[in-house]
C-alpha cells in the first residue's frame, strides 16, 4: 500500500493534517509545498487541488482537500472508536465543533496572530487585532463553558473535535487567556499531547524560516 501523502508546508493548515496523523500513528510523506505561484499554484499541484491551497492529501488513489475535512477522514479511517466516535451522537458533535470552529474563530484568530504577533511590527494594524479580539470573545466563552463541564468536548476523552478546535485557535496559545481559564486549561493539555509537540515543532520552524514577504503575502490574498 502506498504511503499517505500530506502536502503543505506545515506553518499552514497543513498543521492539522500533520497532528492528526502524527496522533493515529500513521507512517505519511510530508511535502512542504509553499503558497504561491512556485508552490500550491504549479500546474503540477493544481493537477492535485484545483483550489491552490494547501493542505491536500493523497491516500493510495483517493484525493482529498479542506483541512478540516482530512482530519475527520484521518480520524475515522485510522482511528475509529478512539479519535472518532463510533456513535451518532458524538460524530455529530464532532461535525458540530469542527464547523464552529471554522465559522466563529478561525479566522479572527488568524487576524489576531498577523497583527499581533507575525508581521513586522511596524506592519501590524493594531485596530485590526482589538477588533478580532471583540470578534473572537464570545465564541471563546462558549468554548470555555463547553470544556468547564468535562475535559473535552465529546466527553471524557480526547477526539478529533478536540484536534479540530484546538488546532484552529492554536496560535491563541499566545493570547491573554486569562478571562477564559478552562479553555486555557483545556488548549494546554490539546497542545501538550506529544503528537501535537511533534506537529507543533515543525510549524514553529516553519514559521521562523517564513521571511516577512511572505507573511504579507498570507495577510493580502486571505484579506488580514
Amino acid at each position: 500500500m502506498s504511503k499517505l501523502q500530506i502536502y503543505g508546508i506545515a506553518r499552514t493548515r497543513a498543521f492539522r493534517a500533520l497532528w492528526i496523523a502524527k496522533e493515529c500513528g500513521i507512517d505519511y510523506e510530508h511535502l512542504p509545498i509553499e503558497i504561491g505561484d512556485t508552490g500550491a499554484k504549479t500546474p503540477e499541484f493544481l493537477a492535485i487541488n484545483p483550489n491552490g491551497r494547501l493542505p491536500v492529501i493523497v491516500d493510495g488513489d483517493f484525493v482529498l482537500f479542506e483541512s478540516l475535512a482530512i482530519t475527520m477522514y484521518i480520524a475515522k479511517k485510522y482511528a475509529p472508536g478512539r479519535l472518532y466516535p463510533t456513535s451518532l451522537e458524538g460524530e455529530a458533535k464532532t461535525w458540530q465543533w469542527t464547523s464552529w470552529a471554522l465559522n466563529e474563530v478561525d479566522r479572527g484568530v488568524n487576524i489576531w496572530s498577523l497583527h499581533a504577533v507575525r508581521l513586522p511590527p511596524e506592519e501590524r494594524d493594531a485596530a485590526k487585532r482589538d477588533e478580532a479580539l471583540k470578534v473572537i470573545a464570545k465564541p471563546f466563552k462558549i468554548l470555555d463553558t463547553a470544556v468547564s463541564k468535562q475535559p473535552y468536548l465529546v466527553g471524557p476523552d480526547f477526539t478529533v473535535a478536540d484536534l479540530n478546535v484546538a488546532a484552529v485557535i492554536s496560535r491563541a496559545i499566545e493570547m491573554d487567556l486569562s478571562a477564559v481559564p478552562h479553555l486555557k486549561a483545556w488548549l494546554e493539555r490539546c497542545l501538550d499531547r506529544p503528537a501535537a509537540r511533534d506537529a507543533l515543532a515543525l510549524k514553529n520552524k516553519a514559521d521562523a524560516e517564513t521571511p516577512a514577504d511572505v507573511t504579507r503575502r498570507i495577510a493580502r490574498i486571505n484579506r488580514l
